[in-house]
Formats: structure tokens, C-alpha cells, sequence
């Protein structure tokens, strides 16, 4: 399991011992109205067994779904207490459609007890050193537009806004591209 320490959070590679935590979360989204629980990889739609089989699936190249990516999927888990406070799921290439035009690769989740605390911009701080790991340049990602926090957040980790259209559901969505320098 790969584990990226941050000062407050750490992701941990989503595995089996995760099963109880990511439970309740996935019902905290729910419960909050919230249907479909971005940066998931689909955990909204599935159930956790089927769901970490396919995530284990699409982190190696050799058995990854022909219409997706290789992607590293992680949960954020707060060090001082072990409560699970998000999901991020980092796509290694820009290899399918759907993600060169809306997803980029990372798309994330902050569980709604814990908004508003910072944990969005540790999480995503740390998704751009595992990805400037991966060798990428740059990285693109997407939000609505009236996902204000979501927009705070990518641009205090440097993104650039450098389009806006409509999402497949009609709603108008930024695209932002951060660039990853060599440290």
C-alpha cells in the first residue's frame, strides 16, 4: 500500500482495511444529498468489495480497463486520529477522452463533515508531489463553477484556469492546468 505523508493527512492507497471508514463516508455523502462522490473512481456506483477490486485493477497497466487509465487511488486519513476525511483518485496519463476533456488526473472529494478545514488543499498539495513522482509536467483538472471552495483550492496550489465549458451535464465547468517544475 502506498502511503503520502502531509503534515495534518496522509493518503493511503485504498486496501481492504479501509472497508468500515470508507462505509461510513460513502453514507455521510449520501445522507448529505450528495449522490455522486467525485474523485471516487466510481465508489458512489458500487460496492466497496467490487470497487477496490477495480481500483486494484486499473493501478497496473497490465490489467487496467481498455476505457480508462492507469490511476492510483487514496483515501485522506487524518494522522492524529485515523478518521477518514476524502478520496482522490490520481490518473497517471491523460489516455481516455472523457478525461483530456473533464476529468484531468485528479479528481477529489472532501467529505462534507470536514469541509472547511483545509483538508482539500493538503490533499491536493500532496497529489501534486506523487504526480511530479510520476514524471508528469503538468497536471489538468476540472470543476463547476459554482463549486467556489473547489476553485479556492486548486488555485492556491497553483492552478491556472484555461477553459470553461459546459460538463456532459450541462452545467458550466473550469478546466485548470497546474505545471509541476522539477524540484
Amino acid at each position: 500500500m502506498e502511503v503520502v505523508e502531509g503534515a495534518v493527512i496522509r493518503l493511503e492507497q485504498a486496501a481492504a482495511c479501509h472497508r468500515e471508514r470508507a462505509e461510513e463516508m460513502k453514507r455521510e455523502f449520501f445522507a448529505a444529498g450528495e449522490r455522486v462522490i467525485n474523485g471516487s473512481a466510481l465508489y458512489d456506483q458500487m460496492d466497496f468489495d467490487s470497487w477496490l477490486e477495480n481500483t486494484q485493477r486499473n493501478h497496473a497497466p497490465e490489467t487496467v480497463r481498455k476505457d480508462w487509465t492507469v490511476a492510483t487511488t487514496f483515501f485522506a486519513v487524518r494522522k492524529a486520529d485515523g478518521a477518514m476525511i476524502g478520496v482522490i483518485d490520481i490518473r497517471h496519463a491523460l489516455s481516455v477522452s472523457f478525461l483530456r476533456e473533464y476529468g484531468g488526473h485528479i479528481g477529489y472529494a472532501v467529505r462534507p463533515s470536514q469541509r472547511r478545514k483545509g483538508y482539500a488543499t493538503e490533499m491536493l498539495c500532496l497529489a501534486l508531489g506523487y504526480c511530479r513522482k510520476l514524471g508528469l509536467p503538468a497536471v489538468r483538472l476540472g470543476c463547476y463553477l459554482d463549486n467556489l471552495a473547489s476553485i479556492r483550492t486548486i488555485e492556491k496550489c497553483g492552478g491556472q484556469q484555461v477553459e470553461e465549458k459546459p460538463y456532459l451535464d450541462g452545467r458550466e465547468m473550469a478546466v485548470y492546468e497546474i505545471p509541476l517544475p522539477k524540484e
